[in-house]
């Protein structure tokens, strides 16, 4: 990622464990159709505690993975769940920011890149980065949320108020929650071609408790909760309506509740020339 750029949700060991949440609740929808071949060379931009990478490994354990954070603690705590999760599985972590990636014209296969463009003041700037180190012919696959579109039963209005505090906190620290749904031309002005974009939705309800506890709940509601004393900072609302708010956001998941989320993936590929 940029060095410019903050996290918004910072770097705790609350945000670590909301990120494994996240990846394992989503594995099977995000990852599904994502599998290297033997031997490739795979670069996962953005690789945080290595919550995606335990997964890129699993499922493409042959591939020569090479994983990539701008904070080493961060690597240390990926290197750490990957050795617990994924003993044999051998990937090759490196500190850089994205932008003075020390990689080769053309080194990689394949480019990997989960809920990381969200967080960029130029995304279209970073994926002209990555096109110099991708192959003629190679891949980019991106997977990126979209915070406009949460449906939730029941239906708030102060819930809706408080996830709209996390886009502007987002949004004024250099980055976008909305940025799932302009993958398609981004990718396409980047200069990639046969961009694919299709949407991922996660919908939970009483029927559906694992993805309940694990999405709406921990990964969700938990990355709204992590923004509010940057929200109060700001003076965007005040703490009996933040509190209001993610309260009435919890009861998405009660029993009568019901909570949908859409997820963008796109694949594209690097032109040849």
């Amino acid at each position: 990622m940029n060095t410019d750029t903050a996290y918004v949700h910072g770097y705790s060991e609350r945000e670590a464990r909301r990120l494994g949440d996240q990846a394992d609740a989503l594995a099977a929808l995000l990852h599904a159709g994502t599998a290297y071949p033997a031997g490739s060379r795979v670069l996962e931009i953005g690789c945080g505690v290595g919550a995606q990478t335990v997964h890129l490994a699993r499922n493409s354990p042959g591939a020569r993975i090479v994983a990539v954070d701008r904070s080493a603690e961060s690597l240390a705590q990926a290197r750490a769940c990957l050795s617990e999760q994924e003993p044999g599985a051998g990937v090759e972590w490196l500190l850089a920011d994205l932008h003075h990636l020390p990689c080769d014209y053309g080194e990689f296969d394949h480019i990997f890149a989960c809920f990381v463009l969200e967080h960029l003041p130029d995304p279209g700037l970073a994926l002209a980065r990555l096109r110099h180190v991708l192959r003629p012919g190679g891949t980019l696959t991106v997977i990126e949320g979209d915070h406009g579109s949460v449906v939730l039963h029941p239906d708030s209005h102060h819930a809706r108020e408080v996830i709209g505090h996390q886009v502007r906190l987002q949004a004024a620290a250099g980055g976008n929650a909305l940025l799932g749904r302009e993958l398609q031309p981004l990718l396409t002005d980047a200069g990639f071609a046969d961009v694919v974009v299709r949407p991922r939705t996660a919908y939970a309800d009483r029927t559906k408790p694992a993805l309940v506890a694990g999405f709406t709940l921990k990964t969700f509601v938990a990355m709204v909760e992590s923004v509010r004393d940057e929200a109060l900072g700001a003076g965007l609302t005040t703490a009996a309506d933040w509190d209001l708010g993610v309260a009435e956001l919890r009861r998405a998941a009660d029993d009568g509740g019901t909570f949908h989320y859409t997820f963008f993936k796109a694949v594209a590929v690097n032109p040849r020339r």
